[in-house]
C-alpha cells in the first residue's frame, strides 16, 4: 500500500527544530529514529478529492498561522506496531475547518478530527510504555505554531502550499 495523500499543517522553524531535537534525544536513548517531517494532519486519502483540496485552499489561509497547545500524549493502534503522538488543542475555528474537510473527504472519518503530532511512528508495542515515560522526562514543547498548510502527494513527491504564513516564507 502506498502512502496516502494528505492535507497537513507544518510547524514554525523554531518548533520544527524542537520536535526534531526531541526525535534525536529519543534516538540517543535507544528508541527507533524518527524520520518524518513534523506535521499535523488535517485529513488524508489514497487519492485526495480535488474538492477537498479546493475547500482547504479556501478555508486555511484565514486560519494559518495556527496555535496549538499540548494537552496530553496519545497512543494509536491496537496491534504489534503502535503510534505515539502529542495530543493537541487549537482554536474552535480551525477545529471546525478540519472537521469540515474530513467530512468532505470520501475517505475521511466523517465530521471528526483528533489534532495530534506524531512523535513515535510504528513503534513495537512492547516499547510504548518506556517511550511515553521518556517523553515525559524530555518534556516536549507545550505550545506549537503551525505556519503553513499544504497538500502533500507522496507518490509524486509534490507539496502544494495552500496557506503560507507571510512572516515564515
Amino acid at each position: 500500500m502506498s502512502s496516502p495523500e494528505n492535507l497537513l499543517l507544518y510547524l514554525s522553524p523554531e518548533h520544527d527544530a524542537a520536535i526534531r531535537q526531541l526525535f534525536d534525544q529519543l534516538a540517543e536513548r535507544g528508541f527507533p529514529r524518527q524520520q518524518q517531517t513534523p506535521h499535523i494532519t488535517l485529513t488524508f486519502s489514497p487519492a485526495m478529492s480535488p474538492r477537498v483540496v479546493e475547500r482547504a485552499a479556501e478555508l486555511l489561509p484565514g486560519l494559518v498561522p495556527a496555535e496549538f497547545r499540548r494537552v496530553g500524549t496519545v497512543v494509536f493502534g491496537t496491534k504489534s506496531k503502535q503510534t505515539v503522538a502529542l495530543l493537541l488543542e487549537t482554536t474552535d475555528e480551525l477545529e471546525r475547518a478540519a472537521r469540515e474537510l474530513s467530512a468532505l473527504n470520501p475517505d475521511g472519518r466523517g465530521d471528526r478530527w483528533t489534532p495530534h503530532l506524531t512523535v513515535g511512528l510504528r513503534l513495537p508495542r512492547a516499547i510504548v510504555p518506556d517511550y511515553v515515560a521518556a517523553l515525559d522526562e524530555l518534556r516536549p514543547p507545550t505550545q506549537l505554531l503551525a505556519v503553513r498548510a499544504g497538500y502533500w502527494r507522496p507518490v509524486q513527491q509534490e507539496l502544494t502550499t495552500l496557506a503560507p504564513c507571510p512572516k515564515a516564507t
